[in-house]
């Protein structure tokens, strides 16, 4: 081998999002004069970088490149140590590679994020918020969670108590609000609280939201109420102070005239039978003009005319195709039992907030590539057998059934060839759920969280 080299250090330390470098050194031990090129290997090969990337060298010198390792502050930068390499290729003779080895450790770093999903839950008895917890940090994390409100007037349930989170995962946490005063009669009330974090040796990390309790019965009702019950008190009283006296009245009158005697009701008379028709007189009757008429058709074509063909539906692909060039997105539901018109770039389909939920979706786009996606029907577990589709730009795709029988739509997982797509969704007892948008190019599912089993009533959908 024609060649010695020389890490000073040998391992080093480097925290996340910072830099550290390492000094090697090498001696062209050979006879002629020879280039080295220098490349990292391994899994820091990605934040590792060589200067000068090709060190040429006498026959007997030394020669010096520094390494340069920076890992990101992210999850992918795990704490603990991590074996590198660099390999050094002579120009002069290939074959005779040599690979140095050292030694970085990443020291760890915690973070972690939490947030409500929704923000704003409504309820007559309870709420249920779902607290979503990252951990973005590059070392596993245990917590405890709990809740809180400034008026003591909820009451909390969360499950689980407390969570371990690997890094770049994010764990899910199940809430329930109570109130512990019921509004029967009134309108809405906000109550502000907050669902906490808790770490050993960190401060709380605290995320508000508010519970909107609702009134069981409008306040008017109340009022109403009140003066039906008060009118039919005084009702009452009135009645049973002053009410008359009859039953002695009724029973004296027969008494005085009790010496009179009815008269005796007289046979009724014989009815007379009905004279005998002529049998001449009827054959020759003449038929009367209704029965003549009713047998008759009408005139013309106002009788049995044929049917006027129903005009086209106006499908997604229509309305997208008519706004022209650009990047679009139109689409439309099937709500009860029939399509609604379609809408585009952000606009409400589907009924919000009416309990009607979403049977089925047609999306078309223009501008994207096309759109790829299937629909969702969560119910105790993915639905088996759910048909995959895909639409070029200006054409149709449609999501879920509008069979009687099948379920209604709960969500569904999409994409657009280039770029991104986004959603927000609105879900039965839940509101709108925010937007969110996929990766440029990549699935996401969007609709109610799979936990909920709750329908779709309405989507606004943009590109």
């Amino acid at each position: 081998m024609s060649l010695w080299t020389s890490l000073e250090p040998a391992s080093v330390t480097v925290d996340p999002g910072s830099t550290t470098t390492v000094q090697l050194r090498v001696r062209n031990t050979g006879d002629i004069v020879d280039a080295y090129r220098f490349d990292p290997v391994g899994d820091l090969a990605p934040w590792t970088t060589v200067e000068p990337a090709v060190l040429r060298l006498y026959p007997g010198t030394t020669g010096t490149v520094e390494l340069t390792f920076a890992p990101p502050r992210t999850p992918d930068a795990r704490a603990g140590a991590h074996p590198y390499a660099v390999r050094i290729t002579p120009t002069e003779n290939a074959g005779a590679v040599v690979v140095t080895e050292g030694n970085v450790t990443v020291n760890p770093f915690t973070e972690v994020r939490a947030e409500l999903v929704p923000p704003t839950v409504k309820g007559w008895f309870r709420g249920r918020p779902q607290l979503a917890v990252d951990n973005v940090g590059n070392t596993t994390v245990t917590a405890s969670l709990g809740g809180n409100d400034t008026g003591d007037k909820l009451s909390y349930d969360v499950e689980p108590g407390n969570v371990q989170i690997e890094p770049g995962r994010a764990a899910f946490v199940k809430a329930t609000l109570r109130p512990q005063q019921i509004i029967w009669f009134g309108s809405k009330q906000e109550q502000p609280y907050s669902l906490g974090v808790r770490r050993s040796g960190t401060e709380p990390l605290d995320v508000d939201g508010t519970f909107v309790q609702r009134g069981i019965l409008p306040g008017w009702l109340a009022g109403t109420l009140g003066v039906v019950l008060a009118l039919t008190i005084a009702f009452v009283t009135i009645w049973l102070t002053y009410r008359p006296e009859m039953r002695t009245a009724a029973r004296e009158k027969p008494q005085e005239s009790g010496a009179i005697a009815p008269a005796s009701p007289s046979p009724p008379a014989e009815k007379a039978p009905p004279p005998k028709e002529d049998e001449e007189d009827k054959e020759t009757e003449p038929p009367a003009e209704s029965d003549k008429g009713g047998a008759q058709e009408p005139d013309g074509d106002g009788g049995s005319g044929g049917e006027e063909e129903a005009p086209d539906e106006r499908t997604a692909a229509d309305a997208v195709n008519e706004l022209g060039e650009g990047r679009h997105i139109c689409y439309r539901a099937y709500v009860g039992d029939a399509w609604q018109e379609p809408v585009c770039d952000g606009a409400e389909a589907g009924t919000p907030g009416q309990d009607t939920p979403i049977k089925s979706l047609n999306i078309a786009v223009s501008g994207t590539q096309g759109v790829t996606g299937t629909g969702a029907f969560v119910g105790e577990g993915w639905r088996e057998g759910i048909p995959w589709s895909d639409a070029e730009d200006g054409e149709d795709m449609f999501f879920g059934s509008t069979e009687s029988a099948d379920p209604a739509l709960q969500g569904f997982t999409y994409k657009v060839d280039d770029g991104s797509v986004c959603s927000d969704p609105f879900v039965t007892g839940r509101d709108w759920m925010g937007e969110v948008c996929t990766d440029p190019g990549q699935w996401k599912y969007h609709g109610s969280p799979m936990e909920l089993n709750q329908s779709l009533e309405g989507v606004r959908l943009t590109v």
